[in-house]
């Protein structure tokens, strides 16, 4: 879920658990939903001060481009040893 400022200056957006977004003008953030419905964010929400999109639910199934997790690692097998480098 995205949050924008649409206002000219920067905003300092109250979020739950006491923690606080500062977005510039103009400006994007992702949050969670949870954050979303927080009353104080919800309040600049409906002052016109924030915009909130991007609501819908994840697709469930994976990637959508077929690739797997982990693809960094891919091919590489760790010896498990400690790796010696330089003059010793």
């Amino acid at each position: 879920m995205d949050v924008t400022n649409k206002t000219r200056k920067p905003l300092s957006v109250p979020l739950p658990g006491g923690k606080k977004l500062h977005l510039g003008p103009g400006k994007t953030a992702k949050i969670t939903p949870k954050a979303a419905a927080f009353p104080p964010l919800a309040k600049l929400v409906e002052d016109g001060e924030l915009e909130l999109f991007g609501g819908g639910a994840k697709s469930g199934g994976g990637p959508s481009d077929g690739n797997a997790g982990g693809v960094g690692n891919a091919g590489r097998r760790g010896s498990g040893g400690i790796r010696h480098v330089g003059d010793r």
